[in-house]
Parts: C-alpha cells; sequence; structure tokens
C-alpha cells in the first residue's frame, strides 16, 4: 500500500512539473516565437540535407538520384584511407587548425582584458569597433586586403622590406613558408575582436564588492586581473575552449579558398577544400561525402573528448 502511494505521489509530481513547464512555455511564448525564424534555419539547411550522408556510402550517379544509386558500403572509406594525398590533406588541416587555435584562443581573452582596463568610454567604444570591425567583412573581401597588403610589386608591407630595410621582396601568398603563418594572422584578425565581446560581456557580469575589496587591501590593477578577473573568466573559458576543440580539424573553407593557390597546394589543402575539389570540380560526389562525413565524426568525437577532460578537471561543461 505504501509502495502505490509512494508511486501515486511520483507521478502527480511529475504532472506538477510537465504542467509548471508548459506554463513557463505558455508565459514567455514570445521569446520562443522570436526563436522560430533560427530553429527553421537550422531544421531546412542544417538538419534537413543530412540525409545526404547517404551518399558517402553509395556509388552515387547524379541522374538516379539517392534511390536509384548502387550500394557500395565502405568502398569510398576504403578508396580514403588508401590515397596518399589525403593523409597531406589531413595533416595540413591539423596542423594549421592547431596552430590557430594555440594562438588565437588567448587573443581574445588578452584583448577582453586590456579593453576592460581603458577608462576612457569613448576610447573603449572605438578599440571595441575597430577590433570586431573585420567580423563583419567576408573573407572574400579580406582575402583581397591581405593580397594587396602582401604584394611584392605595390603591398605596403614588402615597400618597407624594401626601401627601408633593404631586402628584396618577398612573393608572401606563394611561399609555402608564409602561407600557413598568413592563415593564422589572418584568422586572429577577423575573428578575435568578435569572439571578445563574450568575455567582456563575463567581465560584465563580475561582482564589484571584489575590486572594491581588493582597492581597500592595497592590491595593484595587475594583481585584480590576476587574482580576480581571470579566475571569474575560467568557466567561459572552459566552454569556448570546449566548442573550439572540434575546429582542430573543421577548418575554414572560404578563408582558405580564397587564398590558396597552385604553388602552396602542399602545405595549404585542406579537407575542405579537398572536398570541394573531389566533389564539384570532379563531380566525385560519393568520395567527397565520406571525406566531409569522416571529418564531422572525427570532429563530434574531439568535442565529447575534450568536454569529458573537462568535466574531470572542472564543473565546467557544455552537457
Amino acid at each position: 500500500m505504501g509502495v502505490a502511494l509512494e508511486a501515486k505521489a511520483t507521478y502527480v509530481k511529475r504532472i506538477k512539473n510537465k504542467q509548471s513547464i508548459l506554463k513557463q512555455y505558455v508565459e514567455h511564448k514570445y521569446f520562443f516565437i522570436m526563436l522560430l525564424p533560427v530553429v527553421i534555419y537550422y531544421l531546412i539547411f542544417h538538419y534537413g540535407p543530412m540525409y545526404g550522408v547517404v551518399i558517402a556510402f553509395q556509388d552515387y550517379k547524379f541522374l538516379k538520384g539517392v534511390t536509384g544509386s548502387p550500394w557500395v558500403g565502405f568502398d569510398n572509406f576504403i578508396e580514403l584511407f588508401n590515397k596518399p594525398y589525403f593523409y597531406t590533406v589531413l595533416k595540413n588541416t591539423l596542423i594549421i587548425n592547431f596552430y590557430k587555435l594555440l594562438f588565437g584562443f588567448p587573443v581574445p581573452i588578452a584583448l577582453a582584458l586590456m579593453i576592460n582596463e581603458i577608462t576612457s568610454p569613448i576610447v573603449k567604444k572605438a578599440v571595441q569597433t575597430i577590433s570586431y570591425l573585420p567580423y563583419f567583412l567576408s573573407w572574400v573581401v579580406l582575402s583581397g586586403l591581405i593580397i594587396e597588403i602582401l604584394s611584392p610589386s605595390r603591398g605596403p608591407v614588402n615597400y618597407i622590406l624594401e626601401t627601408i630595410i633593404g631586402l628584396k621582396p618577398v612573393y608572401f601568398i606563394t611561399d609555402p613558408n608564409w602561407f600557413r603563418p598568413i592563415l593564422v594572422l589572418s584568422e586572429i584578425w577577423k575573428q578575435a575582436g568578435f569572439t571578445t565581446i563574450i568575455y567582456l560581456a563575463a567581465i560584465a557580469g563580475i561582482n564589484t564588492e571584489m575590486y572594491e575589496a581588493a582597492e581597500m587591501d592595497g592590491i595593484s590593477r595587475a594583481q585584480k586581473i590576476w587574482y580576480i578577473t581571470l579566475p571569474s573568466l575560467i568557466p567561459v573559458i572552459v566552454i569556448m575552449l570546449i566548442l573550439s576543440s572540434g575546429s582542430i580539424i573543421n577548418d575554414d573553407f572560404e578563408q582558405v579558398y580564397n587564398l590558396l593557390n597552385v604553388k602552396v597546394m602542399q602545405v595549404g589543402d585542406v579537407l575542405s577544400t579537398y572536398t570541394y575539389t573531389e566533389g564539384l570540380s570532379r563531380m566525385n560526389y560519393s568520395y567527397a561525402a565520406a571525406v566531409g562525413l569522416f571529418k564531422n565524426v572525427v570532429a563530434l568525437v574531439l568535442v565529447f573528448t575534450a568536454n569529458r577532460l573537462a568535466s574531470k578537471v572542472s564543473d565546467e561543461t557544455i552537457f
């Protein structure tokens, strides 16, 4: 009898919880209506096309379509791992994205700390605007700017090297030794300012009483950053690091494609450009789908692994 009453109480409690959640949805219905365009966008352009991954297991023929193309199982993946050039592309992807994460991840944090220390509101807004402006420019525009700035005949960088320092012009974009650093630096230039907004928002949420108490104890500004601001940012830093871990294999197609040229293919061709070449240029759709599926599975594994490691050293995880 007691067990039955306990089960009934649990059932009633669950019903009340569901009703409470439903009531919250109804109360905040306008917020969910505002969210609808985003949900619809992801359903149509991200989740809807996911059925297309089946062609990675087919010998896909455009005229026959997905339903009419013959199944080949894992033949495309066997071909993928038997191609020596695939490993070159994979190595380029990992090296470039590792450098981006290693050198690019701390930059927004440092930039947010520096902006936070600016006392003049006008100067602070100006620095913020200038820093995140490149984010709103497409890679087509930015790539054109980079090519012009580094041009050996008319670029300001080579002009300084030649006329002031006395060195010969350097063909940066076509030099295999310079191509990867250019990708890393241009990525930092484009993304750092916008990512800084996240850390500035986290800094704004820090309790100001801690700073006031620190000032009363005679702690310097550098010590306040080290002992108050940075520890308060650790939860956000951990979350951002977990989310960024998948980018080690998910490269930026637009950036690489707009800067890539024949002379740097061996060091600059990455998985996304390789997929584009195989899929659209050579019309090898099934093989390109296999490359893309491999990349996404590895990215998913990396995110789960990073989240698991973060859960062992910190309480902050994304799931």
